[in-house]
């Protein structure tokens, strides 16, 4: 049965770094397309949908059989008229062979290649090409990431109120998404999530309430969670404060 995007996930936006990043308030009516904070983004994943699709050869309803998304949310969505979660946007990109940060970009030809979180050729921004680095070991698979703290390389997503900070370069074949997440005070999934994966959060500053099959923990800075994503598990942040968690899911969001 075909599904509207789901309400427990918040919108979908990005920024890279040296752009101010743009939250949307996940509660409450929403409001119009125009006047809701990132709509430009919603826009531009809406451009991004659609070139996709039509690349494809796909109707709104054969993508709505393919992906189990609703004709009406898909026809809203390319319009920029209403957001899509990550989780959803992920299994929507899979349905079409892009990836998650395709999505993203606004370049004229639909191909996503960002100066900071890639280049054109493949490699990762800022690493070394494979044919330079040394073979001492065959089984190697001659990948190598070194993210600083300055972010030079790095790219940021939001989410309502949760904001992602990428703690590893792209590069394809890699399994391991690990992040730096600040959520504001509010920040929450309001239902209880079952996916795909494993999830690690290590909670750097700040107070994060989990529930994990029916039980309530408060995990404080520096404790930590584990958990298969296949068990009902939802987060918010019940404080005044933001929450720093440093997060390691499996498979890759972005």
């Amino acid at each position: 049965m075909a599904r509207g995007g789901p309400a427990t996930e918040t919108t979908a936006t990005a920024s890279r770094r040296g752009r101010s990043p743009r939250t949307a308030d996940p509660g409450g009516p929403a409001p119009a397309a125009a006047d809701r904070p990132g709509a430009d983004l919603s826009a531009v994943i809406g451009r991004r949908l659609r070139t996709f699709r039509t690349a494809q050869g796909h109707t709104l309803r054969s993508l709505s059989a393919r992906s189990g998304l609703s004709v009406g949310f898909l026809s809203q969505l390319e319009r920029g008229q209403t957001s899509i979660g990550l989780t959803t946007l992920r299994d929507l990109a899979h349905c079409l062979g892009r990836q998650i940060a395709d999505f993203f970009d606004d370049g004229p030809d639909g191909a996503a290649v960002d100066t900071v979180s890639g280049g054109s050729d493949g490699q990762p921004a800022g690493a070394v090409p494979g044919s330079l680095l040394p073979q001492p070991d065959p089984l190697w698979d001659r990948y190598f990431t070194l993210t600083r703290s300055s972010g030079e390389h790095s790219s940021q997503y939001i989410s309502g109120l949760r904001t992602y900070r990428m703690l590893s370069q792209r590069a394809p074949g890699l399994i391991l998404e690990p992040m730096l997440v600040e959520i504001a005070p509010g920040g929450r999934m309001t239902e209880q999530e079952v996916h795909d994966g494993e999830e690690f959060a290590y909670v750097v500053s700040g107070e994060l309430t989990f529930t994990v099959a029916g039980s309530t923990h408060r995990l404080g800075p520096g404790d930590s969670l584990h958990l298969k994503s296949s068990i009902p598990h939802s987060l918010r942040n019940e404080t005044d404060r933001v929450v720093t968690v440093v997060s390691v899911v499996t498979p890759r969001l972005f």
